[in-house]
């Protein structure tokens, strides 16, 4: 009997047991909901990581600046003044359109720019035409480039041998005479301007040989 009862006790301990093991669970279970729930809270961030990068992006955009006038200016002044104002994409070049290389900027002075004065995108480049200090600027600029020629021969007449040697292909055959009667060695071709030429202007260009006489700038053709 007391064999029965003692089984009967151990049952009855073992069934408290499984129950408060299972209740153990249970409220392990029911802590669940509040980790995902609070794992739920995390996508709010991602609007605000999406807003940071866009917040970059606004700040990446090129700041702008006031470009000065540098009108009259030093040629080597005008970059300098350009750069302090926050532009540092600067080119120049010869606005008499003979292509001469701005070689000592201080023997320069600008005669108009590219852009004006005014607020510009900080990246713009900035693109002086100057003339060399002892000469007067052009009524207006006669470009950083030659054009090229194409299939019709150009007129040459007034501009620097330089400026018509690059306006022709490149597989051209040029001659270039001294035509003042002193027969120099003409070396730097930017310092002589074309007095006649042959082909004549408007002569279709196939391949035939051109021969331009000419005679330094400041002489007589």
């Amino acid at each position: 009997m007391n064999s029965r009862i003692t089984a009967a006790a151990l049952a009855v301990t073992a069934l408290c047991a499984l129950t408060a093991c299972e209740g153990t669970g249970t409220s392990s279970a029911s802590s669940k909901p509040s980790t995902v729930a609070s794992g739920t809270s995390r996508p709010s961030a991602v609007p605000s990581a999406t807003a940071s990068a866009d917040s970059d992006e606004d700040t990446g955009k090129a700041e702008t600046a006031a470009l000065p006038d540098m009108t009259g200016k030093g040629l080597q002044s005008a970059q300098d003044q350009a750069q302090a104002a926050g532009f540092y994409a600067l080119t120049s070049h010869d606005a008499s359109g003979r292509d001469r290389m701005q070689l000592f900027d201080r023997n320069w002075k600008v005669c108009s720019q590219s852009p004006g004065a005014g607020e510009h995108p900080t990246d713009t480049t900035v693109d002086f035409a100057a003339v060399k200090l002892e000469e007067t600027c052009p009524s207006k600029d006669q470009g950083a480039k030659p054009e090229a020629a194409g299939s019709t021969m150009p007129d040459f007449k007034g501009k620097s041998v330089n400026v018509a040697r690059k306006a022709l292909d490149s597989s051209t055959s040029i001659t270039v005479k001294d035509v003042s009667g002193q027969d120099r060695f003409i070396l730097i071709e930017s310092n002589w301007q074309v007095c006649t030429q042959k082909p004549a202007p408007g002569t279709k260009l196939d391949g035939q040989p051109v021969t331009l006489n000419a005679v330094k700038f400041g002489e007589t053709c």
